[in-house]
């Protein structure tokens, strides 16, 4: 049997990869570094095929950053935090702004692709017509 889910996987481990490095990196040379995390969920999101399948890529890949985070890779957590609900608290901001980042990487997918057939219907008609077709 073949399953086919629609769902892109090359894109959500490569961007799941990505997420993680950059959270390594950041802990490893410079806290600036975990900023650039996002483009791991972005193009986590940009590699599936509709906007719903990019916003649960984009949150199924954030669960990496959320296990970097509770090892400690992101820094000590202290006060509210360090409690079970801040922790809790914390894991689901992290996976809702990776559900964020996934859906914003699955709309411009969708948008680029609608420019895309646009501006060939564009190119078909016009004074141009005849120098395409050659």
């Amino acid at each position: 049997m073949k399953y086919d889910l629609g769902i892109n996987i090359k894109a959500l481990v490569f961007g799941t990869a990505i997420a993680a490095a950059f959270i390594l990196f950041g802990f490893q040379y410079n806290d600036w570094l975990y900023a650039f995390s996002a483009l791991g969920l972005l193009y986590a999101g940009y590699g599936q095929d509709n906007i719903k399948a990019g916003t649960l890529m984009g949150a199924l890949a954030s669960t990496i950053i959320v296990i970097l985070a509770l090892e400690g890779y992101m820094g000590k957590f202290d006060g509210f935090f360090a409690t079970e609900t801040g922790i809790l608290i914390v894991t689901i901001a992290i996976i809702l702004v990776g559900a964020l980042v996934g859906f914003v990487g699955a709309w411009t997918k969708r948008s680029r692709e609608k420019a895309k057939i646009e501006y060939e219907k564009q190119q078909k008609i016009g004074k141009n017509k005849k120098k395409n077709k050659k």
